[in-house]
Protein backbone atom coordinates (compact mmCIF):
# COMPACT_ATOMS: atom_id res chain seq x y z
CA UNK A 1 0.00 0.00 0.00
CA UNK A 2 2.91 2.33 0.72
CA UNK A 3 4.34 1.63 -2.57
CA UNK A 4 1.27 2.39 -4.42
CA UNK A 5 0.82 5.64 -2.96
CA UNK A 6 4.56 6.68 -3.57
CA UNK A 7 4.25 5.66 -7.19
CA UNK A 8 1.03 7.25 -7.25
CA UNK A 9 2.90 10.06 -5.99
CA UNK A 10 6.08 10.09 -8.01
CA UNK A 11 3.73 10.29 -11.30
CA UNK A 12 1.87 13.55 -9.81
CA UNK A 13 5.38 15.14 -9.25
CA UNK A 14 7.41 14.26 -12.14
CA UNK A 15 5.21 16.29 -14.57
CA UNK A 16 5.57 19.62 -12.74
CA UNK A 17 9.54 18.96 -12.59
CA UNK A 18 11.28 21.25 -15.25
CA UNK A 19 14.06 21.25 -17.05
CA UNK A 20 16.03 23.79 -14.48
CA UNK A 21 15.06 21.76 -11.35
CA UNK A 22 17.20 18.79 -13.50
CA UNK A 23 19.89 22.00 -14.32
CA UNK A 24 19.64 22.76 -10.05
CA UNK A 25 20.53 19.25 -9.50
CA UNK A 26 23.05 19.16 -11.23
CA UNK A 27 24.34 22.70 -9.83
CA UNK A 28 24.07 20.92 -6.19
CA UNK A 29 25.81 18.25 -7.17
CA UNK A 30 29.09 19.93 -8.25
CA UNK A 31 28.89 22.57 -5.06
CA UNK A 32 28.66 19.23 -2.87
CA UNK A 33 31.51 17.70 -4.67
CA UNK A 34 33.97 20.31 -4.63
CA UNK A 35 32.80 21.43 -1.00
CA UNK A 36 33.90 18.08 -0.43
CA UNK A 37 37.09 18.44 -2.13
CA UNK A 38 37.96 21.30 0.03
CA UNK A 39 37.24 19.64 2.64
CA UNK A 40 40.14 16.88 2.07
CA UNK A 41 42.63 16.57 5.21
CA UNK A 42 40.65 18.89 7.13
CA UNK A 43 39.80 16.70 9.92
CA UNK A 44 39.56 12.69 11.27
CA UNK A 45 36.02 12.53 10.12
CA UNK A 46 35.35 9.48 8.06
CA UNK A 47 36.55 9.69 4.43
CA UNK A 48 37.87 13.16 5.00
CA UNK A 49 41.47 12.17 5.13
CA UNK A 50 41.23 10.21 2.28
CA UNK A 51 40.81 13.53 -0.35
CA UNK A 52 43.98 14.54 -0.20
CA UNK A 53 46.33 16.20 -3.15
CA UNK A 54 49.50 14.53 -2.72
CA UNK A 55 50.79 11.69 0.01
CA UNK A 56 54.48 11.76 0.96
CA UNK A 57 55.44 8.36 3.03
CA UNK A 58 58.66 6.73 4.42
CA UNK A 59 59.11 3.80 2.56
CA UNK A 60 62.58 1.47 1.97
CA UNK A 61 62.44 -0.05 -1.78
CA UNK A 62 65.46 -0.24 -4.46
CA UNK A 63 66.45 3.07 -5.31
CA UNK A 64 66.48 4.61 -8.80
CA UNK A 65 70.22 4.71 -10.67
CA UNK A 66 70.58 7.08 -13.55
CA UNK A 67 73.97 8.46 -14.97
CA UNK A 68 72.58 12.23 -14.49
CA UNK A 69 73.07 11.52 -10.31
CA UNK A 70 76.41 13.04 -9.63
CA UNK A 71 76.54 11.38 -6.11
CA UNK A 72 74.30 7.76 -6.42
CA UNK A 73 75.59 6.84 -2.75
CA UNK A 74 73.66 9.35 -1.30
CA UNK A 75 70.68 6.95 -1.20
CA UNK A 76 72.00 5.17 1.30
CA UNK A 77 72.72 7.60 3.58
CA UNK A 78 69.22 8.78 3.20
CA UNK A 79 68.60 5.55 3.70
CA UNK A 80 70.29 5.53 7.34
CA UNK A 81 69.07 8.68 8.45
CA UNK A 82 65.79 6.92 7.56
CA UNK A 83 66.11 3.94 9.23
CA UNK A 84 62.54 2.45 9.95
CA UNK A 85 60.18 5.50 9.72
CA UNK A 86 57.14 4.99 8.56
CA UNK A 87 55.18 8.29 8.77
CA UNK A 88 52.69 9.44 6.48
CA UNK A 89 51.55 12.85 5.23
CA UNK A 90 48.66 13.68 3.11
CA UNK A 91 48.06 17.59 2.08
CA UNK A 92 44.56 19.18 1.11
CA UNK A 93 42.99 22.63 0.68
CA UNK A 94 43.20 23.25 3.97
CA UNK A 95 44.38 20.90 5.80
CA UNK A 96 46.83 18.39 6.43
CA UNK A 97 46.92 14.86 7.82
CA UNK A 98 49.97 12.77 9.42
CA UNK A 99 50.13 9.09 10.00
CA UNK A 100 53.25 8.73 12.42
CA UNK A 101 52.89 4.63 12.81
CA UNK A 102 50.37 3.09 10.86
CA UNK A 103 47.60 4.06 13.04
CA UNK A 104 44.60 6.78 12.82
CA UNK A 105 45.40 10.37 11.24
CA UNK A 106 45.97 13.42 13.09
CA UNK A 107 44.81 16.27 10.80
CA UNK A 108 45.23 20.14 11.62
CA UNK A 109 45.78 22.80 9.59
CA UNK A 110 48.69 24.47 11.33
CA UNK A 111 51.46 21.97 10.62
CA UNK A 112 53.60 22.91 13.70
CA UNK A 113 51.04 21.46 16.22
CA UNK A 114 51.61 18.26 13.91
CA UNK A 115 55.19 18.61 14.43
CA UNK A 116 55.20 18.60 17.81
CA UNK A 117 53.57 15.65 18.38
CA UNK A 118 55.73 13.47 16.03
CA UNK A 119 59.32 12.45 17.36
CA UNK A 120 62.69 13.60 15.15
CA UNK A 121 62.58 9.17 15.05
CA UNK A 122 59.01 9.34 13.34
CA UNK A 123 60.19 12.37 10.60
CA UNK A 124 63.40 12.71 10.06
CA UNK A 125 63.37 14.27 6.68
CA UNK A 126 61.14 16.74 7.85
CA UNK A 127 57.78 15.44 5.30
CA UNK A 128 55.41 17.31 7.30
CA UNK A 129 57.43 20.44 7.02
CA UNK A 130 57.67 19.55 3.38
CA UNK A 131 54.17 18.96 2.77
CA UNK A 132 53.37 22.86 4.70
CA UNK A 133 55.83 24.00 2.29
CA UNK A 134 53.51 22.43 -0.61
CA UNK A 135 50.31 24.03 1.05
CA UNK A 136 51.04 26.92 1.94
CA UNK A 137 53.21 28.36 -1.28
CA UNK A 138 51.46 26.05 -4.04
CA UNK A 139 48.05 25.08 -3.54
CA UNK A 140 45.38 27.87 -4.31
CA UNK A 141 42.12 27.33 -3.73
CA UNK A 142 40.49 30.84 -3.71
CA UNK A 143 39.32 29.94 -7.32
CA UNK A 144 37.31 27.29 -6.27
CA UNK A 145 35.77 28.71 -3.36
CA UNK A 146 34.66 31.60 -5.97
CA UNK A 147 33.01 29.16 -8.55
CA UNK A 148 31.18 27.49 -5.97
CA UNK A 149 29.52 31.13 -4.75
CA UNK A 150 29.03 31.96 -8.27
CA UNK A 151 27.10 28.37 -8.80
CA UNK A 152 25.20 29.14 -5.72
CA UNK A 153 23.90 32.11 -7.24
CA UNK A 154 22.88 30.47 -10.32
CA UNK A 155 21.22 27.65 -8.60
CA UNK A 156 19.37 30.54 -7.31
CA UNK A 157 18.56 32.32 -10.03
CA UNK A 158 17.63 29.24 -11.37
CA UNK A 159 15.00 28.40 -8.52
CA UNK A 160 13.12 31.71 -9.68
CA UNK A 161 12.22 30.07 -13.23
CA UNK A 162 8.36 29.54 -13.41
CA UNK A 163 7.50 26.17 -13.42
CA UNK A 164 3.83 24.86 -14.15
CA UNK A 165 0.77 25.88 -12.75
CA UNK A 166 -3.09 25.98 -14.08
CA UNK A 167 -5.09 28.72 -16.07
CA UNK A 168 -8.47 29.03 -16.85
CA UNK A 169 -9.11 29.26 -20.70
CA UNK A 170 -11.48 31.08 -22.45
CA UNK A 171 -14.27 27.80 -22.26
CA UNK A 172 -13.56 28.12 -18.42
CA UNK A 173 -11.83 24.66 -18.31
CA UNK A 174 -8.11 24.48 -16.37
CA UNK A 175 -4.97 23.60 -18.43
CA UNK A 176 -1.32 23.64 -17.50
CA UNK A 177 0.93 25.94 -18.62
CA UNK A 178 4.86 26.92 -17.86
CA UNK A 179 6.22 30.70 -19.00
CA UNK A 180 9.29 30.48 -20.90
CA UNK A 181 12.05 32.19 -18.06
CA UNK A 182 13.18 35.95 -18.02
CA UNK A 183 15.96 36.14 -21.00
CA UNK A 184 17.91 38.17 -18.73
CA UNK A 185 17.87 36.12 -16.02
CA UNK A 186 18.78 32.96 -18.15
CA UNK A 187 21.58 35.25 -19.69
CA UNK A 188 22.96 36.12 -16.64
CA UNK A 189 22.59 32.53 -14.72
CA UNK A 190 24.88 30.98 -17.95
CA UNK A 191 27.49 33.80 -17.70
CA UNK A 192 27.87 32.77 -13.62
CA UNK A 193 27.68 29.12 -14.57
CA UNK A 194 30.24 29.23 -17.41
CA UNK A 195 32.63 31.67 -15.25
CA UNK A 196 32.67 28.96 -12.38
CA UNK A 197 33.36 26.12 -14.74
CA UNK A 198 36.25 27.77 -16.11
CA UNK A 199 37.34 29.04 -12.65
CA UNK A 200 37.48 24.98 -11.56
CA UNK A 201 39.06 23.96 -14.99
CA UNK A 202 41.79 26.10 -13.91
CA UNK A 203 42.13 25.00 -10.48
CA UNK A 204 41.38 21.49 -11.01
CA UNK A 205 44.52 21.89 -14.12
CA UNK A 206 46.47 23.90 -11.64
CA UNK A 207 45.53 20.97 -8.92
CA UNK A 208 46.73 18.57 -10.96
CA UNK A 209 50.33 19.94 -12.71
CA UNK A 210 51.43 20.81 -8.88
CA UNK A 211 50.51 17.50 -7.49
CA UNK A 212 52.10 15.62 -10.09
CA UNK A 213 55.49 17.48 -9.96
CA UNK A 214 55.96 17.59 -6.14
CA UNK A 215 55.19 14.00 -6.32
CA UNK A 216 57.57 13.36 -8.82
CA UNK A 217 60.39 15.72 -6.94
CA UNK A 218 60.08 14.71 -3.65
CA UNK A 219 59.77 11.27 -4.49
CA UNK A 220 63.47 11.79 -6.55
CA UNK A 221 64.97 13.52 -3.76
CA UNK A 222 64.17 11.09 -0.93
CA UNK A 223 65.26 7.87 -3.75
CA UNK A 224 64.77 4.80 -2.08
CA UNK A 225 63.36 6.66 1.34
CA UNK A 226 60.53 8.16 0.53
CA UNK A 227 57.35 7.68 -1.89
CA UNK A 228 54.34 9.76 -2.98
CA UNK A 229 51.45 9.93 -4.34
CA UNK A 230 48.82 12.13 -6.03
CA UNK A 231 45.22 11.90 -4.71
CA UNK A 232 42.92 10.24 -6.42
CA UNK A 233 39.85 11.19 -5.17
CA UNK A 234 40.74 14.53 -5.13
CA UNK A 235 41.32 14.78 -8.66
CA UNK A 236 38.04 12.65 -9.76
CA UNK A 237 35.70 15.06 -7.69
CA UNK A 238 37.47 18.41 -9.28
CA UNK A 239 36.89 16.64 -12.62
CA UNK A 240 33.28 15.60 -11.80
CA UNK A 241 32.53 18.72 -10.57
CA UNK A 242 33.98 20.39 -13.92
CA UNK A 243 32.25 18.22 -15.61
CA UNK A 244 28.86 18.83 -14.04
CA UNK A 245 28.96 22.62 -13.67
CA UNK A 246 30.13 22.33 -18.40
CA UNK A 247 26.88 20.01 -18.29
CA UNK A 248 24.67 23.05 -17.00
CA UNK A 249 26.72 25.63 -18.77
CA UNK A 250 25.78 23.47 -21.80
CA UNK A 251 21.86 22.72 -21.00
CA UNK A 252 21.64 26.60 -20.27
CA UNK A 253 22.80 27.65 -23.71
CA UNK A 254 20.30 25.31 -25.47
CA UNK A 255 18.02 26.23 -23.54
CA UNK A 256 18.21 30.37 -24.20
CA UNK A 257 18.88 29.50 -27.81
CA UNK A 258 15.74 26.85 -27.73
CA UNK A 259 13.70 30.05 -26.54
CA UNK A 260 14.94 32.36 -29.08
CA UNK A 261 14.44 30.29 -31.62
CA UNK A 262 10.59 29.69 -30.38
CA UNK A 263 10.49 33.40 -30.34
CA UNK A 264 11.47 34.14 -33.88
CA UNK A 265 9.12 30.86 -35.05
CA UNK A 266 6.02 32.86 -33.43
CA UNK A 267 6.79 36.37 -34.49
CA UNK A 268 6.77 34.94 -38.11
Amino acid sequence: MANMRFAVGLQRLIPFLGYHHILMFLIAAGIILLSLLLAGCSSTSPGIPNIFLISLYYQNYPPVFDPAQVDPGVTTAIANIVGQAQLEVRVGYFGICVNADGGSFLCSNNASSLATQVSVDQDPLNLIWVASTFKDSIVFPYLIIVAIVLAFICFILLATFPGWHEETDERGSERDVKPFPSRPVSQVALALIFVASVFVLVSVLWQHTASVAASTIAQDLGNGSVKSGVGTTAMILGWFGFALFIIVTIGLLVMILSISLLDRLTDD
